[in-house]
């Protein structure tokens, strides 16, 4: 009898067996496709799970989502859009196990809380840097994940930095600023010529002037709305992961500056910015401490 974990992004999904102690055996990751996203992911889970009985799995998927129904809607995945019935479509391959989802920032907070930078602490923000902006919130312990399980969404926090429309239909979103993408057409709309955020973080440790701008105006604007997070629920630990958080100072440095200048309530004075410990495998490894119950 195994439990499984399954993460659901929109590059690519992964998915693992999950150990008693909530760490994974012998992840497997495959792009997501264009079309056929189900089919590719049950056969992922299949070829996980080895015809052995699954007891359990747990499920992080990029929102937004409903716990509750367990529907995910996830903005970049196309074919999933309007809405699809993860849970059912799981227990359908899986009858006896039990099924349990969380936001893939949710899920990722969890497992910095467990067994990663946040362990010891009873509450924390957590963040995803990359593609695109993710977080979710665990609060005395546990994932608070509000009304649907959407909690701790900062990507979609407004900063004073941005001003552009968002793929959710709003503007300003901080996502608009300082995910890797944003940060990339913002440096070539200024006369940088590289081609994604890997390079834009080279070319700012080397010194050029607007990779170095594009990288502070994202810093600035994530510690901003990681202040107003920190505020609105009283944490003073901000765990931040995801591929572009690995920019470097040249993004750490105004980041943590900016939540000092916005952070000054005393409650607030403490807190914290950390970079995440679980690396790539944190929503995953999440997604594996669901499955056990946690």
């Amino acid at each position: 009898m195994v439990a499984l974990a399954l993460d659901v992004g929109g590059t690519k999904m992964a998915a693992a067996r999950v150990r008693a102690d909530g760490t994974l055996d012998a992840p497997r990751t495959v792009p997501t496709p264009a079309a056929g996203v189900w089919a590719a992911c049950a056969e992922l889970l299949r070829r996980v799970s080895a015809g052995a009985e699954v007891t359990a799995v747990g499920i992080a998927s990029a929102g937004p989502v409903d716990v509750g129904a367990g529907v995910v809607a996830p903005i970049n995945i196309g074919e999933w859009a309007g809405g699809f019935g993860l849970v059912d479509a799981v227990r359908g391959l899986f009858p006896r196990s039990r099924v349990r989802l969380a936001v893939d920032g949710a899920a990722a907070a969890l497992a910095e809380h467990r067994l990663g930078a946040g362990r010891g602490a009873t509450d924390l923000v957590g963040v995803v840097v990359s593609t695109g902006i993710g977080g979710g919130l665990v609060l005395g312990g546990r994932i608070a994940g509000g009304r649907t399980g959407n909690a701790g969404h900062i990507g979609h926090m407004v900063s004073s930095v941005g001003a552009d429309p968002c793929a959710c239909g709003g503007v300003g979103c901080v996502e608009t600023v300082a995910s890797g993408p944003a940060a990339v057409r913002w440096a070539r709309e200024h006369g940088w010529s590289g081609a994604d955020g890997a390079a834009l973080a080279r070319a700012a440790g080397a010194g050029d002037p607007v990779a170095v701008a594009a990288l502070g105006r994202a810093g600035a604007a994530l510690g901003e709305v990681f202040a107003s997070a920190a505020a609105l629920v009283d944490v003073d630990l901000v765990v931040v992961g995801g591929g572009f958080a690995q920019a470097g100072e040249p993004m750490w440095r105004p980041m943590r500056e900016a939540a000092a200048r916005h952070a000054r309530l005393p409650f607030l004075t403490g807190l914290e910015i950390v970079p995440a410990r679980l690396a790539a495998v944190g929503t995953l490894t999440g997604a594996g401490i669901l499955a056990l119950g946690d």
